[in-house]
């Protein structure tokens, strides 16, 4: 029951991210001969009047596959006769499309459940926040030059530091100040500086929309500081999960509430446009990282180099998922 709610969860994000290239592609007049979720054998396809519509084998990723996007056929209803511009509004519309859904869940969740911020109720006595001078009502802006939008940014940064010195940019009575501390483990070996956070259990519309962004902004910038952990070798093999992590994850979450299923989708929909624009080949990053050269050259790139470029990226790509999706299964993440 909870594995179909969350194949249904995760379904509905590549759809959401798939539908942002289709509308804009139609928006721009470019024919769209196939519309898919999944990858690989076709399991079922409703034929259109101008697009297919299917869904296939493996339950990961989706395409729109346009007319003139891969045997770069000249004419109306062309990809490949349309400016850089315009091509590159195709591509980012489907990141887009993610981070939008991502707010609207967002939005949906603080509406109805309240939000933690990142200014401080309480300070603990003898806690290495009050001995390094934080009083409550002050605002934590950055941890370690990471900027701090909620709560959760705070958890983890200071997560991540451990029981290293610790830098916090924090507004106090309007005024900025860098305090230096260093945080305390507890018995489970986890790091805290002694704050609590102001709660605001009964949001107004304005507050939800607004604090929707704030938690958007915190979740792009978490998977961003995600990544650079990633390519900095600071992550260890238990750190990676795939397919098989994430509907095991999405299943235990749907079991403790719909409000923590919503909640985790929202961090897959910013997670899914954060690394789709990796300017990386067989991405929509490599995409528009390929546009933007040709927009500044005046001319298109090789189509020798362009189907060398995305066929490693594929290439890479598909042996990292299988790579990832074998250490699921045999070496699972702890959670």
């Amino acid at each position: 029951m909870y594995l179909i709610i969350s194949l249904i969860a995760f379904g509905l994000l590549v759809l959401g991210h798939e539908f942002g290239h289709f509308i804009m592609a139609r928006i721009n007049k470019v024919k769209v001969e196939e519309f898919s979720i999944g990858m690989g054998p076709r399991l079922y396809t409703i034929k259109g009047k101008k697009t297919d519509y299917s869904i296939k084998a493996l339950p990961i990723g989706g395409s729109v596959q346009m007319y003139g996007e891969t045997d770069d056929i000249e004419g109306e209803g062309s990809f490949f006769s349309l400016s850089p511009l315009r091509k590159i509004s195709i591509i980012i519309a489907g990141p887009l499309m993610n981070i939008i859904m991502a707010v609207v869940l967002l939005f949906i969740i603080v509406f109805n459940t309240g939000y933690t911020t990142n200014q401080i109720n309480e300070v603990l006595d003898g806690s290495p926040a009050m001995e390094a001078g934080i009083e409550s009502g002050d605002k934590i802006l950055k941890v370690n030059g990471q900027k701090t939008y909620t709560f959760e940014d705070l958890s983890t940064y200071i997560a991540f530091n451990g029981d290293k010195d610790l830098s916090l940019l924090v507004s106090s009575d309007g005024e900025k100040k860098t305090i230096n501390l260093r945080p305390e483990l507890d018995e489970t070996d986890r790091p805290l500086i002694g704050i609590s956070p102001v709660i605001v259990e009964s949001p107004k519309l304005f507050d939800s929309f607004r604090e929707s962004f704030n938690k958007g902004r915190s979740l792009i910038g978490q998977t961003v500081f995600s990544l650079k952990i990633l390519f900095s070798g600071q992550a260890s093999m238990n750190d990676f999960g795939g397919p098989v992590t994430i509907f095991k994850m999405s299943s235990e979450v749907a079991r403790l509430s719909l409000w923590a299923l919503a909640n985790f989708m929202a961090f897959l929909s910013i997670n899914l446009a954060v690394l789709n624009l990796v300017p990386f080949p067989a991405l929509d990053g490599g995409w528009i990282l390929i546009l933007l050269v040709e927009l500044v050259r005046g001319k298109k790139l090789p189509e020798r180099f362009v189907n060398a470029w995305n066929m490693f990226g594929f290439v890479v790509l598909m042996s990292f998922m299988l790579f990832i999706t074998f250490k699921d299964i045999f070496f699972p993440v702890s959670f």
